[in-house]
């Protein structure tokens, strides 16, 4: 085991063993925003350093796959994350929109802020980049109707209040949306795995060295550290998200800003990964990484927080604000203008980097 993997595990599992033994002790003390911030400022910083190690055991395991199962891994794993944020979150705050705000802001931080940023550095420091239209298209034709149907649709339905859903139009939306997003990793990983790989790659050459390289052994090695570097994240996300109640309901700060901070530690090694492929000309693993960070989360992490909050009771509110549903109309169709070509720019990247600034100060002046 390499240093920088023991520290960040040690650190990891040490957290966890504090909070789960003086977790209620360390929260009375918390009686002030200055000793507040002690505690909130360790988990975050702890959660994104563990949350970091789970992309880099994730890289590993990656390698091993091949396209496009590495980077399917690689979103998988930020999907479990982002399911034991966005749950604790939601269902240990008083902020009903807390959920929606922080799958919107995934969505915002994804396809305008990292696409934006990725393309205006790939613009500028290699011209004109190549992917592969055809898994592009395929990641929006999943992307757009999920997002109309999570946070547009329960603006209009008229049997619960406005934003949210009945229980049998959740349990039937989450199914569909299960579903169309099972079809989508059939073709990801089935046939049509070569509309994931960039074009200048032979299709399925790189994924035979794997076996050579990696045994049955190997891979279960470096699925143990995955799992081992997952657990910190999952099991202290609930104190996290009791401090960010607690800091955003001391600083009146809108419930946008908690999901916000959320989306970052969930997004924040994904993110570097795409900007870092784009950088080295790998535009393609930097498409496969953002929209498959957006499809995943509408099309897991919205069904399985419908799933518990009919489980707990919990209210739940998915449908966007008008303001923000501007914005996602917008996001929507300015990432189909995007990749509708076989080459990017540096003015798309300007574009939605533009949207992104848009949104972020809509947070604090709605």
């Amino acid at each position: 085991m390499n240093l920088s993997r023991t520290l960040r595990l040690a650190a990891g599992w040490a957290m966890v063993a504090v909070f789960f033994a003086f977790g209620s002790q360390i929260t009375a003390l918390t009686t002030s925003s200055a000793w507040l911030a002690i505690p909130s400022a360790l988990l975050f910083g702890v959660i994104l350093w563990s949350a970091f190690g789970v992309v880099a055991e994730a890289d590993h395991l990656a390698v091993s796959l091949g396209e496009p199962l590495g980077t399917l891994v690689l979103t998988l794993s930020i999907v479990l994350i982002e399911v034991a944020l966005i749950s604790a979150a939601t269902f240990s705050s008083d902020q009903p929109t807390l959920g929606r705000d922080t799958m919107f802001a995934v969505l915002m931080i994804v396809l305008n802020g990292v696409v934006g940023l990725g393309l205006l550095l790939g613009g500028l420091k290699h011209g004109e980049q190549r992917y592969n239209t055809q898994g592009a298209s395929a990641y929006l034709a999943v992307i757009i109707p999920l997002a109309v149907i999570s946070f547009v649709l329960p603006d209009f339905t008229v049997s619960t209040s406005v934003g949210t859903l009945h229980p049998v139009q959740a349990v039937a939306f989450s199914i569909f949306t299960l579903i169309l997003y099972g079809v989508f990793l059939a073709i990801q990983t089935g046939r049509h795995r070569d509309f994931f790989i960039a074009v200048e790659e032979p299709a399925y050459v790189h994924h035979d060295h794997a076996d050579a390289q990696n045994g049955s052994g190997t891979l279960m090695r470096q699925i143990f550290w995955l799992l081992v570097a997952i657990g910190p994240v999952v099991l202290l996300s609930k104190f996290l998200a009791k401090y960010v109640d607690v800091g955003l309901a001391r600083l009146g700060a809108p419930s946008a800003l908690g999901g916000l901070l959320i989306a970052v530690i969930v997004l924040a090694p994904e993110a570097i990964s795409a900007i870092r492929a784009v950088s080295a000309n790998q535009l393609q693993r930097a498409v496969n990484l953002c929209l498959g960070a957006s499809a995943s989360t509408i099309g897991l992490t919205v069904p399985a927080v419908l799933f518990i909050s009919l489980i707990t009771g919990q209210n739940l509110v998915l449908g966007l604000s008008p303001t923000n549903l501007v914005l996602l109309v917008l996001t929507l169709s300015l990432s189909m203008l995007t990749f509708s070509g076989p080459r990017t720019t540096l003015l798309e990247g300007a574009m939605h980097l533009m949207v992104f600034f848009v949104y972020i100060s809509l947070i604090f002046v709605g």
